[in-house]
């Protein structure tokens, strides 16, 4: 038995990245790190496409004609799985067909996260799809995950895969591998890298490396841009700023539907505890006005969340949906009663650009922090 050489750096390294940025994807998917989150997304399609160039003109083992596919192989691995000497120096069978399709996997997950973010978010290469499928937003959601569970079960595959090799087949260190390079083979089976692969590999890895950068500190690029921008109220409606914003946060339009503006408008003697009526014209002028933006008129998702909420109930505050409430549960309840904040009504005091016209996760601020 010898020490061979099987795994070269660049397929150690991308292995590492690979399960490093798997992991990052899981942990950034919040909506408060969706950026991060498709960042992370796009670089591990980057590592995929790596990894497929790889398995085309790589060294042996790596390639996917090493790969010992079939139910012949399968059958007879399975059949000698027991046996303390192994003929497969790189992946068994089993593993081949983990891995193939943990990579086909992690490119119909980051499709699909693309979709999302364009579709649900308006942000990035899709967000163009917004105006046009957001109303099937959950779908795509619903997709991801379903993916991305799926790759889950893989990876639990996969690691169950190495552990069992790990007792059943000691003498080959096949787990000593993934870090070290070298596994005991049955003669000198040794790789070696020509320099074509040398300098891909290089290319590849300052290219990702440089992708990162780019992405962290130029968040308004077209994979991460959001397709809605600030609006200035005061220069669509003066009358509308100036009432409303006077005594509370200035809400945009498109957080209630329209049923739910018309008995606000109708109702000011009694708002919210408050006489804060209007004269008729002025109290037409807004409403006409919140009607035309109203939540059925926005393909934003907190427009599309809230309209399906209240439906058709007679609801006029967005604290009392089951969507604010789903979206806030993980608050302890007495941060609205600290000074800074007050009331569930201040939504400015988190939502720093809401007055703008906009709800975006990354501007989210905990004003106690």
């Amino acid at each position: 038995m010898e020490k061979s050489y099987i795994w070269s750096l660049p397929t150690r390294v991308f292995h590492a990245l690979f399960a490093l940025f798997i992991l990052l994807a899981f942990l950034s998917a919040e909506d408060e790190w969706l950026n991060y989150h498709a960042i992370i997304g796009y670089a591990v399609l980057i590592l995929v496409f790596y990894r497929i160039c790889w398995g085309f003109f790589g060294p042996k083992y790596s390639l996917f004609k090493d790969f010992p596919l079939g139910k012949k192989n399968v059958k007879e691995f399975l059949n000698h799985i027991f046996e303390e000497k192994q003929k497969y120096v790189g992946h068994n069978p089993l593993a081949s067909y983990v891995m193939i399709s943990m990579f086909i996997v992690a490119i119909f997950i980051i499709i699909s996260g693309a979709l999302t973010f364009g579709i649900q978010e308006g942000k990035g290469i899709f967000s163009f799809l917004n105006d046009s499928f957001f109303k099937k937003m959950e779908l795509f959601e619903e997709l991801h995950e379903f993916l991305s569970n799926l790759l889950i079960a893989l990876i639990i595959a996969h690691l169950c895969g190495i552990f069992a090799d790990r007792f059943l087949h000691k003498k080959q260190e096949t787990l000593n591998s993934i870090v070290s390079g070298y596994k005991i083979t049955s003669e000198n089976e040794s790789i070696k890298l020509n320099i074509y692969q040398k300098m891909f590999s290089l290319l590849m890895f300052i290219f990702f490396i440089g992708f990162i950068i780019f992405n962290i500190y130029n968040p308004k690029n077209i994979l991460l841009a959001s397709k809605y921008e600030a609006i200035d109220y005061t220069t669509q409606n003066e009358l509308f700023v100036k009432e409303c914003a006077s005594c509370h946060t200035l809400y945009p339009p498109f957080v209630l539907p329209k049923k739910s503006w018309e008995l606000i408008m109708a109702d000011l003697e009694n708002h919210f505890g408050d006489d804060a009526s209007l004269d008729v014209e002025s109290n037409k002028n807004i409403l006409a006005f919140l009607l035309k933006n109203s939540a059925e008129n926005s393909t934003m998702e907190s427009s599309f969340k809230f309209l399906q909420s209240i439906k058709n109930q007679d609801i006029i505050a967005m604290s009392q949906t089951k969507y604010w409430e789903k979206t806030h549960k993980d608050l302890p309840k007495e941060i609205f009663d600290n000074e800074k904040i007050k009331s569930k009504t201040n939504c400015k005091a988190c939502h720093s650009d809401i007055e703008k016209g906009l709800i975006e996760d990354e501007n989210i601020k905990n004003p106690l922090n």
